[in-house]
């Protein structure tokens, strides 16, 4: 429950807000003041408000776009990095859903937090090559996994839990709302998801044999679905397989009828994807599940825009601008699914700004996106979110004509981080899911549509089509490049990665095009397109963009 400092007493996510969120601003010494309080004559959260000749809004950190997302991605991950240790000996964010500076919130974990941290930190470390970053992944899983899912011989068994309701317990063991015994379907899919890309950045099969037993408890529970039922339900007892009820959240108290219906199925359909591409566990049942889960999907939400609930802490209906366009995201990615998709993703964003957006910020070139429905509150990740997805269309359909006000949004959510990483909602609490796993990964999915939007002078990987395993930048090489690399060359390197599979795609941010690449002991030509194997080069104003494609080897090296 969200706590009023005030009166002491408790609100969800979604209901009357509190009269006063205290925050600890870096630069106010020793003071605590609301949120909200920051936004006005020129403020925003923790900085003055920067803009350009036109008077639209600027990054607080840097003119370019660039070098100030990548600040901000830093001081997050820094902060989510070295946050304190918990009583119980965890770290802070294995606990708790929102970070309290010199106290501890009462309230457990976030229903896809930690999914969404693994989402984020597998594109931060292709693009960093820091490996703290994969340790913490690592670390992540490892603990979920053997402390998170349901019974063997459960109704819905091996799938995690999404919610310590024992704060320090360290195990988690049902819903925040409904309470012990209550699972959440579509975060244990998304959670699975990440399974199976941690497994092929580091080949530990335990992680491919959690996400295959997710994804049979998953597809053996698919049913047809309707317009007020999905395929799977929102909120089940795990041990029963009795459905959630929902409470209002109009403070009646009663009951608004089932958790029966929510959208966010983009996980799941991904898991099962991939697991029949590694054609591992049971792809057939796969296969039917997919298909079912997709037509519901094009039949209801698509159709009727009721994108339905997300979030663990809201008692009753709410339509989630995450649900929208993370599906309007998948259909991007797999067009081939979907023959009118630009007309989809396009219904799709018209739906966001006509129900979500928010103009407060209009006068700067912004139109922000409010979190759902029901709490009508301007998001940090919300913002980007649609940001990246408005960038990723323009690069599919040669529409530009949402670039410039999506690079505005990503510049505006800048503004939430302060110079310690703190990452605030401009009228909220410092969430570690949507200021963390789910911020970082929509700034980097942003440069992957669109790499000048990395920063200018620096290497970086921005998007493969395969999980990058290893990923070493010069001049900090990590101390297991592969034999490829012989170590008098080292000074000869710009970049060496490995990727998972021998055949696949990537795209590079460079400070200069390189004199050679090489697959293996191959030598890669210079190519005007990848119609076949080889690399493309594309200059900008600083540097310029790598595109490789190899098909015969998954170490790649780049020579200066």
């Amino acid at each position: 429950m969200r706590k009023n400092h005030l009166s002491g007493e408790g609100i969800f996510r979604g209901q009357k807000m509190p009269l006063v969120v205290f925050c600890l601003v870096s630069h106010i010494v020793a003071a605590q003041v609301p949120y909200f309080d920051r936004t006005h004559d020129g403020f925003l959260v923790f900085h003055e408000v920067r803009t350009d000749s036109k008077g639209f809004i600027l990054p607080w950190c840097n003119d370019e776009p660039g070098k100030a997302y990548d600040s901000v991605i830093a001081l997050v991950w820094n902060f989510w990095d070295t946050m304190r240790t918990d009583i119980n000996g965890l770290p802070y964010y294995m606990n708790h859903q929102v970070w309290r500076p010199g106290t501890n919130d009462p309230r457990g974990l976030g229903g896809d937090q930690l999914a969404m941290a693994l989402s984020s930190w597998h594109l931060l470390y292709q693009y960093t090559g820091n490996e703290r970053v994969k340790e913490n992944m690592k670390f992540i899983a490892d603990y979920y996994l053997t402390h998170s899912l349901s019974p063997k011989d459960a109704v819905w068994p091996s799938i995690p839990f999404p919610y310590n309701n024992l704060t320090y317990s360290g195990y988690y063991q049902g819903d925040m709302v409904i309470g012990k015994d209550f699972t959440q379907p579509d975060k244990a899919g998304s959670f699975g998801d990440e399974l199976v890309t941690l497994y092929k950045m580091t080949g530990n099969t335990i992680y491919l044999d959690a996400a295959v037993a997710i994804a049979n408890t998953l597809a053996k529970h698919v049913k047809p679905g309707n317009e007020n039922e999905s395929p799977l339900p929102f909120k089940v007892n795990a041990l029963t397989g009795e459905v959630g009820r929902l409470k209002s959240n109009r403070g009646t108290g009663a009951d608004e009828g089932f958790s029966s219906y929510t959208s966010n199925w983009v996980g799941t359909l991904q898991l099962w994807m991939k697991l029949r591409q590694l054609n591992r566990g049971e792809v057939e049942l796969y296969q039917k599940a997919f298909d079912t889960v997709l037509a519901w999907m094009k039949a209801y939400p698509l159709k009727l825009n009721k994108w339905g609930p997300f979030f663990e802490d809201i008692p009753g209906w709410s339509d989630t601008q995450i649900n929208a366009v993370t599906f309007a995201r998948f259909i991007m990615e797999n067009p081939q699914l979907f023959p009118n998709w630009k007309r989809d993703v396009k219904g799709i964003f018209d739906w966001v700004y006509e129900k979500l957006g928010n103009d407060q910020w209009k006068k700067y070139g912004v139109i922000a996106i409010n979190e759902q429905t029901v709490y009508q509150t301007p998001g940090n990740s919300h913002t980007s979110r649609q940001a990246a997805a408005e960038i990723l269309f323009a690069k599919l359909s040669g529409d530009r004509s949402g670039v410039d006000p999506a690079i505005r949004k990503l510049n505006w959510a800048t503004y939430m981080v302060d110079k310690d990483g703190k990452n605030c909602y401009p009228r909220d609490e410092v969430w570690l899911t949507d200021g963390y796993g789910d911020y970082v990964r929509h700034y980097l999915r942003a440069m992957a549509a669109m790499p000048s939007l990395a920063p200018s002078g620096e290497n970086h990987i921005v998007h493969s089509t395969s999980v990058v395993r290893q990923a070493d930048y010069a001049p900090d090489f990590n101390k297991r490049l592969s034999p490829d690399v012989r170590p008098e060359e080292l000074d000869k390197v710009y970049v060496f990665y490995k990727t998972f599979d021998k055949e696949s795609t990537e795209t590079l941010r460079m400070v200069a095009k390189p004199s050679q690449v090489k697959s293996g002991d191959e030598i890669l030509p210079y190519r005007e397109d990848l119609s076949a194997p080889g690399w493309t080069w594309e200059p900008l104003e600083k540097g310029g963009v790598l595109k490789v494609r190899h098909v015969s080897s998954d170490s790649i090296t780049i020579y200066k």
